[in-house]
């Protein structure tokens, strides 16, 4: 029940927010539109032959470039690949510059003595600004998939189920990192190398990775095993499937999809725990308001 009240409060207080600085936000999503269309015709124009002559027309590029499907195809799956990783840039921030943010200024000791506790109250805050975030990147989605309509579909369903697990898969990584902030307060520079690492795998990961030759060399059955457990790394081939190859409702027989569901469960009940556990260390050392 008492997450159901911290997430209705802030709701509320988003909705406040949007609704008072409505300009804001429409410039938010207009900024983010501009930024991955020039990502993915930036990668549609980038090529070892463009790179060795500086005399190339990039007009001419990027048309040549978006005609050749598969260098087109690579191109969508990086920005969308940057995409991912900013989404879970933002979650695992939550947790840890939030936090840390909210320590240095007193706001954590007055979280601290809600009822609820701390683990319902960052649960319901972080699950309202994903909720945001995964509505303002359907939109944006959206519009970019009328922009290159060739090269990007978009089935809300998958979309929206695949955004989610994404979270939940992030939301345990991140409670982790909390927990990691309650007791050693300043992590921010090993937790800005792990936010930079959740940006670069979506970025390279794909389904491609089921097609190495495992029985010609090992060590690559060992790092797909490795990648399936990192959190964003399925998201991100179930998302590409999903946005650049058309897999619509077949995603959800495949692989990744489970390895999902499964890495969602098992982050999310680690990283509550650890930052239970983590809170109440802080709690009998008499720390956690401490900064």
């Amino acid at each position: 029940m008492g997450f159901f009240l911290v997430m209705k409060a802030e709701l509320v207080r988003t909705f406040i927010i949007m609704r008072r600085y409505w300009f804001s936000t429409l410039m938010g999503i207009a900024i983010g539109y501009g930024m991955l269309i020039v990502l993915i015709y930036g990668f549609m124009s980038a090529s070892p032959e463009d790179a060795s002559s500086m005399a190339t027309d990039v007009g001419t590029a990027i048309e040549s470039r978006a005609s050749d499907r598969g260098f087109a195809v690579n191109a969508t799956e990086s920005a969308l690949g940057l995409m991912l990783g900013m989404f879970a840039f933002g979650i695992v921030g939550m947790f840890t510059a939030g936090l840390q943010g909210m320590a240095r200024t007193g706001e954590l000791e007055q979280v601290c003595l809600s009822p609820h506790g701390l683990v319902t109250n960052f649960l319901a805050r972080s699950f309202v600004a994903s909720v945001n975030s995964i509505l303002t990147w359907c939109v944006l989605l959206f519009l970019i998939s009328r922009t290159v309509e060739s090269q990007l579909y978009v089935d809300f369903v998958p979309l929206i189920a695949l955004l989610f697990l994404t979270y939940f898969n992030l939301i345990g990584f991140g409670f982790m990192m909390g927990g990691l902030v309650l007791v050693f307060k300043q992590i921010g520079q090993v937790a800005m190398i792990i936010r930079l690492a959740f940006i670069a795998i979506p970025l390279f990961v794909s389904e491609r990775i089921y097609s190495w030759d495992v029985e010609a060399n090992p060590f690559l059955y060992f790092v797909r095993g490795l990648l399936h457990v990192v959190p964003s790394a399925d998201a991100a081939i179930c998302l590409k499937m999903v946005l650049v190859g058309g897999e619509g409702y077949g995603i959800f027989a495949h692989p990744s999809f489970f390895w999902l569901i499964v890495n969602g469960v098992f982050w999310t009940a680690i990283g509550i725990a650890c930052f239970h556990y983590l809170e109440n260390w802080s709690r009998q050392k008499g720390t956690l308001g401490a900064y």
